[in-house]
């Protein structure tokens, strides 16, 4: 069924992905000697008090809004709770690989400047906030596979 509590973690798990767009992974790194900020969009520059767009992750944001996307594809699954769990395992693979690539980007970005804790931006800790949702909302949907199972035997 569609109403089900596994569908708010995949929704919110998509909707974190999505805010991605809106938060800055690294923040404040001064690179030759400018403050940057860099996001799934791109490396924004302070130049002059205005934050410039230097360079665009074209990739990146695609990448970003296929992977937005997939949590809320599987809720529609529903009607299939097997291919559902599957199709979670192989959304946790693809967030991992995403967030390789995102930590890549920023290292290439920052050409080798150095990251404090307090440079961290939220775009950070929300790709490990989607991971933990998609896999609180596959063991509900292993949950409900094994309630209809348990019904099953009981007719």
């Amino acid at each position: 069924m569609i109403q089900r509590i596994q569908t708010l973690y995949l929704l919110f798990a998509g909707l974190v992905i999505a805010g991605l767009f809106v938060f800055p992974l690294v923040h404040g790194v001064y690179v030759n000697g400018q403050p940057e900020t860099i996001t799934v969009t791109g490396v924004f520059k302070d130049v002059n008090g205005q934050a410039t767009h230097t360079e665009v992750f074209i990739p990146l944001i695609i990448a970003t809004a296929f992977v937005a996307l997939l949590p809320l594809t599987v809720i529609f699954f529903y009607k299939n709770r097997r291919k559902q769990i599957n199709m979670c395992y192989g959304l946790v693979l693809v967030i991992i690989a995403y967030s390789y690539w995102l930590s890549q980007t920023v290292k290439n970005a920052i050409d080798g400047a150095y990251l404090n804790m307090s440079n961290y931006g939220i775009g950070i800790i929300l790709v490990s906030l989607s991971l933990l949702l998609i896999v609180i909302a596959q063991k509900s949907i292993q949950k409900d596979e094994k309630l209809v199972r348990s019904a099953d035997r009981l007719r």
